[in-house]
């Protein structure tokens, strides 16, 4: 049957602090041309400074910052008899997670004048507190959901 295969996630070493995958999914993401090292000290600068702040461990703050952030309804395009509908669907949970790592890091790299690391705990600051650009980017995303809940029940097909 058509889509009934299981997909085998690869491993991948856990951070060398905190030994949590999150975590290590969240430096893998931000490491650009396998500058490993780099992408740790600007996570693990970004997220201490905040953990302190908060007076939470690292591992728990960036889960209150994916929480807090990530979104419950997405739209995802149908073709239905010809015509091509936006229809809202749930948003699972390992895909809640990349795309808050996926707009976290599209922002702070758009931000000029910071260097990664404060650009990051700023606006996951920014997250914790219910403001800034990662949010406007949830609450888009679920206006647009909103909008198109007429369509809803082209999610069956």
């Amino acid at each position: 049957m058509r889509g009934n295969k299981s997909i085998k996630k690869p491993k991948f070493n856990l951070d060398p602090k905190y030994a949590d995958p999150t975590l290590s999914k969240f430096i893998n993401k931000v490491m650009w041309d396998g500058k490993k090292d780099t992408a740790q000290t600007i996570v693990y600068s970004a997220l201490e400074r905040l953990a302190k702040e908060r007076n939470l461990d690292v591992p728990t703050t960036l889960r209150e910052v994916i929480n807090a952030a990530s979104p419950i309804l997405e739209v995802k395009s149908r073709r239905v008899g010809g015509a091509t509908y936006q229809v809202p669907m749930e948003v699972k949970p390992s895909r809640k997670v990349v795309l808050v790592m996926r707009w976290l890091l599209e922002i702070c790299r758009g931000v000029k004048g910071k260097d990664m690391s404060t650009a990051l705990y700023e606006e996951m600051r920014n997250i914790l507190d219910n403001t800034g650009a990662v949010i406007k980017k949830r609450e888009d995303l679920h206006k647009m959901a909103e909008a198109n809940r007429a369509f809803a029940h082209f999610a069956r097909y």
